[in-house]
């Protein structure tokens, strides 16, 4: 399952203040981030025993991300059925960071893994202004309100 984050700054949350974040009791997790000059640009995530969650983290002013951000804001715009399309699609155009989130398929815990995932989609999208949307299921703000729900 595919989670993404539309962020409209660059603002990088630091891995450890992501790490900090995410810890919960019970539930520890740990985090193996990449990078270059602009930030952190991959991590692995990993919640108890099993494959790690995949996260990719991309700036539209340095990675080619205009033809995907518009097919998002093509897509949205065909949603007229619901009330929030609209502001959806103009805050995609505005995307200066998109953050990609892989759950896997296989692991030992499922329902901590699901909450490492929307988790981090809500830190993302508060520290960046930002939206996400979860595959198959909706748009969320950085609170986690339905926005907009995927049939």
């Amino acid at each position: 399952m595919w989670y993404r984050v539309f962020c409209r700054t660059e603002t990088e949350l630091q891995p450890t203040a992501l790490l900090e974040l995410l810890q919960q009791p019970g539930r520890p997790v740990t985090g193996h981030f990449r990078g270059d000059d602009l930030g952190w640009t991959s991590a692995e995530l990993t919640v108890g025993i099993g494959s790690p969650v995949d996260v990719q983290r991309y700036l539209s002013r340095e990675d080619d991300l205009r033809d995907d951000l518009n097919t998002w804001a093509g897509w949205l715009e065909t949603q007229d059925h619901e009330p929030n399309h609209a502001q959806l699609m103009e805050h995609v155009i505005q995307t200066k960071q998109l953050v990609v989130i892989r759950k896997p398929l296989d692991h030992a815990n499922e329902s901590a893994v699901e909450d490492l995932c929307r988790t981090v989609c809500m830190e993302l999208a508060k520290s960046a202004d930002g939206v996400f949307q979860i595959e198959g299921d909706g748009w969320y703000d950085a609170t986690g309100q339905l926005l907009l729900r995927e049939y």
